[in-house]
């Protein structure tokens, strides 16, 4: 089915057809309220963010909106979006400031307990196993070794690489990753194999 067909279906109804299984539609709605997106970050601009990473984050936030929406819950489907791109953009203009010195894979929960590694480790180990289907066996890690894998990554990892990443980490799949860094979805599968040989290299130099 090409997008000029979902256009006589409303916003409410392409959900459903997503939900059945329809998987095209998450494109189709991420490009017709891509300009909501654009919008809502140029009105958050503030001084010291980039507005392309403003950008970026409403099209995560329009991501969420297409994958979380709930008909009989949530208003409708263009008034909840504009809700989770603002959500979104809005905390990263909080974070914007104090996220700068902090490592890559925030998202990953590093700090619970400075007293108990093992929650650590297993907070790290089960966010790379999963997303990047790293060995479990190979990933041993006390808090010393976060510290080196995290200098790793910083590193090793391109640009590009380091934003791939971090919305993998989110749980986005490769063509979302595509469609909010506005790039290919071979590009991105590229440099999902790039990371994880460079992820391999990493861990293997931290247990020498």
């Amino acid at each position: 089915m090409d997008y000029e067909s979902y256009t006589k279906y409303t916003d409410e109804e392409l959900i459903q057809m997503l939900r059945d299984g329809d998987e095209a539609v998450t494109d189709y709605l991420c490009d017709k309220y891509k300009n909501l997106a654009r919008y809502k970050a140029k009105s958050m601009y503030i001084l010291g963010a980039e507005p392309e990473d403003l950008i970026q984050e409403g099209m995560i936030g329009l991501f969420k909106a297409v994958r979380d929406y709930d008909a009989g819950r949530d208003a409708g489907f263009a008034t909840f979006a504009e809700l989770c791109i603002s959500r979104q953009i809005y905390k990263a203009v909080q974070a914007s400031n104090r996220l700068k010195a902090m490592p890559l894979n925030s998202y990953v929960s590093l700090n619970a307990n400075s007293g108990d590694n093992s929650e650590n480790e297993l907070n790290l180990i089960d966010t790379l196993v999963s997303t990047l289907e790293l060995n479990p066996e190979e990933i041993l890690i006390d808090m010393e070794s976060v510290k080196e894998l995290n200098k790793g990554i910083e590193k090793e990892l391109s640009s590009f690489e380091k934003q791939v990443f971090e919305l993998k980490l989110t749980g986005m799949g490769m063509s979302e990753i595509a469609k909010v860094l506005g790039k290919e979805k071979k590009q991105v599968d590229n440099a999902l194999q790039r990371i994880h040989a460079k992820l391999d290299k990493i861990i293997a130099s931290i247990h020498k």
